[in-house]
């Protein structure tokens, strides 16, 4: 069946809407390949293994959270950059890349899929005003041991996690990828516990002064859903074909 590659942007755009967020880079189609789309492959990145693998089951579109053309990047198409984009090119597949939306979809995004993961079965974005901050709020139906939902998350990622403190939790923030700044607006929502993938030195010493507990899933880990949610929405709005490559990394 398969759809067209303005159709499938047009349908992307729809679901995760870009123009509302101030992004660090551009969302949407990356790279312009073939018109006919009929085999996507998602993955976190767009990396090369990424690419390889799209090349060897001839898919025609590749979805990604993290594409190219970074603010602060060298915009040069030279090196590995030009590799990856070489790549696309030659063998005619498009890129489409979300950050922001991606994180920020209440049903199909990574905090979505974060949250159901945790065992939270209602959450909204942390700040309602806010609605393109990507941290949501949620709480589980009792008190549990920090150490139970660290242990519950590991299985559910199929990866050990960091966790700092022992205190019960129910009210729990989270925000997938490096996300591990927003620890303070967690604790002053009066969260128990805040999730995220990343740490930092100083991110432990917030956690204990401010009796939060806090756990590090991996920035890679806690963003491997979207893709595979948009991924299977386009399977089943459009009649592509979708598979989900995941070129793990420990970060």
């Amino acid at each position: 069946m398969g759809t067209s590659r303005q159709e499938m942007r047009a349908a992307l755009d729809a679901l995760l809407e870009p123009q509302r967020f101030k992004d660090f880079a551009p969302n949407g189609l990356q790279v312009e390949g073939r018109e006919k789309i009929e085999t996507v492959v998602s993955g976190v990145t767009a990396s090369q293994a990424l690419l390889d693998a799209a090349v060897a089951l001839e898919a025609d579109a590749v979805l990604v959270h993290h594409g190219y053309f970074w603010r602060s990047e060298d915009p040069c198409l030279v090196g590995m950059k030009g590799r990856r984009v070489r790549t696309l090119m030659q063998a005619d597949i498009s890129l489409f890349a979300y950050h922001l939306p991606l994180d920020c979809h209440p049903e199909l995004g990574n905090n979505a899929g974060l949250g159901r993961a945790l065992g939270v079965a209602q959450f909204a974005p942390l700040l309602p005003k806010e609605p393109t901050m990507p941290v949501f709020l949620g709480e589980l139906t009792m008190e549990t041991p920090l150490n139970t939902v660290a242990e519950r998350l590991s299985e559910q990622l199929e990866r050990p996690v960091l966790s700092e403190g022992n205190r019960p939790v129910q009210r729990i923030a989270w925000c997938t990828g490096g996300g591990q700044g927003y620890i303070d607006q967690a604790a002053d929502a009066g969260a128990d516990l805040f999730v995220t993938g990343e740490v930092s030195e100083q991110t432990i010493h917030i956690a204990r002064e401010r009796d939060v507990g806090f756990i590090a899933a991996g920035h890679h880990a806690t963003e491997r859903f979207g893709v595979q949610s948009v991924g299977h929405w386009l399977s089943q709005e459009l009649g592509v074909e979708h598979h989900f490559v995941d070129d793990d990394n420990p970060a």
